[in-house]
């Protein structure tokens, strides 16, 4: 195993906005009868939290998880996008809305936005690596790939992170199979979106990584070898994107 994650690499600030189901007790009645709904992809990323915490704990990186279900409110929409709200919470009051927004939206994102800036505070670049996972097959479409990177074509740094990252995996034996870009593109709204709107393209690399949920609910050790597999080739990846000539990023 590779060794740990050195200071000449750029430093890691994680986050899971769908890491769990949970309902806050004030919401609970708005969402009886929907246990089926909340258990699904729609309710929360299966995966993803516990792929979150590998990354965290071989990069000693903070991770910052979303603490209810998207379904509550959807942290990884902008204010204005139509998905922000779920048919459970879209007809609360406006001041039912802002009272959610203020206890779980808002406080998300500032302290993502902080951990960044304290990474920057000492670091000359970041990446923030938002942890999620997709539904092998979604209105008939199927998706058959292991791992799917999300990031913005514009910004070179974190199109050499990603090319890296998918090169690294697949030297491995019995590579996963990767996709740039989909189903979902990396610049379509969303969190890592918004802060590239706050931090410069040479200082924040905003990558999105989707799991399988077809192999999260697959056979344990198999699972497990996909996420320890990224892990550590997310290591290789930063280090060759560190290295590369600053004109190139």
């Amino acid at each position: 195993m590779p060794a740990p994650a050195t200071q000449t690499t750029p430093p890691l600030v994680l986050s899971c906005e769908h890491a769990t189901s949970e309902v806050p007790p004030a919401y609970r009645d708005r969402f009886a009868g929907a246990d089926d709904i909340l258990r699904s992809h729609r309710g929360w990323d299966p995966g993803a939290y516990d792929a979150a915490l590998a990354f965290r704990d071989r990069f000693r990186a903070p991770l910052i998880a979303g603490e209810a279900t998207r379904l509550l409110v959807e942290l990884n929409r902008s204010l204005d996008h139509a998905r922000l709200w779920s048919e459970f919470t879209g007809g609360l009051t406006w001041v039912e809305k802002e009272r959610i927004l203020r206890r779980y939206y808002r406080p998300y994102r500032a302290q993502i936005a902080d951990a960044l800036r304290a990474a920057l505070a000492e670091h000359p670049c970041v990446l923030h690596l938002s942890v999620h996972s997709l539904t092998p097959d979604l209105d008939g479409n199927r998706r058959d790939h292991e791992i799917a990177l999300l990031f913005d074509p514009a910004r070179p740094r974190e199109t050499a992170l990603c090319e890296a990252w998918a090169a690294a995996l697949g030297r491995r034996n019995d590579p996963p199979r990767i996709v740039f870009n989909e189903p979902y593109k990396g610049s379509d709204d969303g969190l890592t979106t918004a802060l590239r709107t706050r931090f410069p393209a040479d200082r924040y690399l905003g990558v999105e990584i989707e799991f399988n949920q077809r192999d999260v609910a697959g056979p344990p050790a198999a699972w497990r070898r996909i996420v320890r597999r990224s892990v550590e080739t997310l290591e290789e990846a930063l280090a060759q994107t560190a290295a590369a000539p600053r004109a190139a990023r």
